[in-house]
């Protein structure tokens, strides 16, 4: 199958830092769950070649499902720009940008950051980056609701409806003339 392209998509872990709160790239990934870290690493192919985003938690995950990743800086979370390493709480309370910018999430900016939109744009690119045959990358929630903006070919607000949950895996190919999804957000336990 010469130039088709089989991704596994795994969401990094749970990050080690306050809940609710907007995570720098240096934020640490919670590497705690050996058993499903485990589980997952099982459900990947083993002679695939590994990428990541340059992310901290993402290549903390990588490691401890024992892959040695290339860093991909086109796969990185979309950036929040002043918002990061705040939490969402107090944004809320903090002004009208931040609720200006839920009423269009996907085209919107906050301050000093990207929209989800110029998300998208970037992982298209980093998705061209990878070479056929099997990959699998370890990236954000935000990459995969982008890739599979890409895969699918929707609107970048509907993509913003999945739900991708840490340590899941999303599957998409990328095909001769086109893509296929072949699950969301799989959830792998023992």
């Amino acid at each position: 199958m010469e130039g088709e392209t089989f991704l596994w998509l795994v969401r990094h872990a749970v990050v080690d830092c306050p809940g609710g709160t907007i995570h720098p790239a240096d934020a640490p990934a919670d590497l705690g769950d050996r058993t499903h870290l485990d589980a997952v690493r099982r459900s990947l192919p083993q002679n695939a070649v590994s990428y990541a985003s340059p992310s901290q938690r993402t290549l903390d995950t990588a490691r401890a499902l024992r892959l040695d990743p290339i860093p991909v800086r086109e796969f990185m979370e979309q950036n929040l720009g002043d918002w990061t390493g705040r939490r969402h709480d107090d944004l809320a309370f903090g002004g009208e940008s931040y609720a200006q910018f839920w009423k269009d999430a996907a085209r919107s900016r906050p301050p000093g950051g990207e929209s989800f939109e110029d998300q998208i744009a970037r992982v298209r690119l980093g998705l061209h980056k990878i070479a056929p045959g099997l990959a699998t990358l370890v990236v954000h929630s935000g990459t995969i609701r982008a890739a599979l903006c890409v895969a699918l070919d929707v609107e970048p607000r509907a993509a913003l409806r999945f739900v991708i949950h840490p340590l899941s895996i999303t599957r998409i190919d990328r095909l001769r003339n086109d893509w296929r999804v072949v699950s969301v957000n799989q959830n792998v336990t023992l």
